[in-house]
């Protein structure tokens, strides 16, 4: 069984963001204008996990200054966040010694950025660059999603989606592609990652259209990164998942499912076996890992379309000990919708030995029987056995 060495490979990237052997410095620093926030915090994201650590804080000046530090080290990504606002400042990377980040917040809500502006980062600045155009198209497809359901709760009240008009699926596919863009012309790793990271993200909302970027492309992004940055650890890191987790697991087609119980959110028990009598998709993830988010969007999409279809899908995490937030804040983030459980062993599980696991993300499809009738269903195969399932 391989996974005792995808656990090393994560382990081995969240040490290599974490090593101090490079002296190096890198330095944020700025004003805070208009937020009553008396901290500010300097998170480091590794690539690998996408989860945000601190590696510094300080106190803001009476006049909103601040300084931050960290171990300079290979290319990623720092969000900016202070004490008292739910959404971090902004992101830089690491591309210079010294950034100038100096936010402006807005008066009426001193939770949202109201502007910022980057020094010293060209890197940096490319990202705010696609965030800010970005968000501009967002915004004009949000505005015609909420006019698509109006007239979807007039029209059609019992229907399922409100169907974008031709003018938002055309901007819907101007952001893959202005994405696709930005991502062919970046020449750095942690502004490639992170642009792909927040697109897929932006794709779990079905309501907006947006096609989420296939496995197939997500691999070719991770290879041509991994070319062009063979000493890079993080992107090493993030290709040997894929290519793990791309590996075909044992074959238990035909097999009756083992049965799982687990605890939900709640800490209420849910087994398997209290599906019967439903096609169940039992998708094995982890918040921690970015092929699992990166291929959310997809089966939101098919949970989506077939889940009044005698349809469902039961998550398991195999998220860590003590990440029970982090646990539930990506169920948040990615919009997933349905039965999640996890007793939060990570690789210790019991699921782990019982469906041969050798990486994530991986699933099995429940048929009303509790026969297993496919596995490792990615991407657009897995709508593709729907739709020939449940007609």
């Amino acid at each position: 069984m391989r996974m005792p060495l995808l656990a090393a490979l994560v382990a081995t990237m969240l040490y290599a963001c974490n090593s101090t052997a490079d002296v190096k410095r890198f330095e944020v620093k700025g004003t805070i204008k208009n937020n009553p926030g008396k901290m500010i915090f300097l998170e480091e994201v590794p690539m690998a996990t996408m989860q945000p650590m601190t590696v510094d804080s300080a106190e803001i000046g009476t006049d909103g200054v601040y300084k931050l530090k960290a171990a300079a080290g290979e290319a990623r990504v720092f969000n900016i966040r202070l004490d008292r606002s739910q959404y971090p400042v902004a992101a830089v990377i690491n591309d210079v010694s010294s950034v100038t980040l100096d936010a402006t917040f807005s008066k009426e809500n001193t939770q949202f950025v109201e502007s910022y502006e980057v020094k010293g980062s060209p890197v940096s600045q490319q990202l705010k660059e696609y965030m800010t155009e970005f968000n501009t198209k967002l915004q004009s497809v949000f505005v015609l999603a909420r006019q698509a359901d109006s007239l979807r709760q007039i029209n059609a009240p019992d229907s399922l989606f409100a169907p974008l008009n031709a003018e938002g699926m055309a901007i819907s596919g101007q952001l893959k592609t202005f994405t696709t863009a930005a991502i062919q012309s970046s020449k750095n790793p942690a502004l490639t990652m992170i642009i792909l990271g927040y697109y897929q993200s932006t794709a779990n909302n079905q309501g907006l259209g947006l096609q989420p970027v296939t496995n197939e492309e997500v691999t070719k992004i991770v290879n041509d990164m991994a070319g062009a940055y063979p000493k890079h650890k993080g992107v090493a890191s993030i290709k040997a998942m894929l290519e793990q987790q791309n590996k075909p697991a044992a074959n238990m087609v035909g097999q009756t499912a083992p049965e799982i119980s687990l605890p939900d959110p709640d800490g209420k028990e849910v087994k398997l076996s209290s599906f019967r009598g439903k096609y169940v998709l039992v998708d094995f993830w982890a918040s921690w890992c970015k092929p699992c988010r990166m291929e959310n969007p997809n089966v939101v999409k098919a949970y989506n379309r077939f889940k009044d279809k005698n349809f469902t899908i039961l998550g398991v995490s195999l998220d860590r000990p003590g990440q029970k937030e982090a646990w539930q804040q990506a169920i948040a983030a990615d919009k997933l919708t349905w039965t999640h459980i996890s007793d939060l062993q990570f690789w210790n599980s019991a699921v782990v030995s019982l469906y041969g696991i050798q990486g994530i993300p991986y699933n099995v499809l429940v048929d009303p029987d509790g026969k297993i009738i496919a596995e490792s269903l990615r991407g657009e195969q897995l709508e593709a056995r729907l739709a020939e399932l449940l007609k």
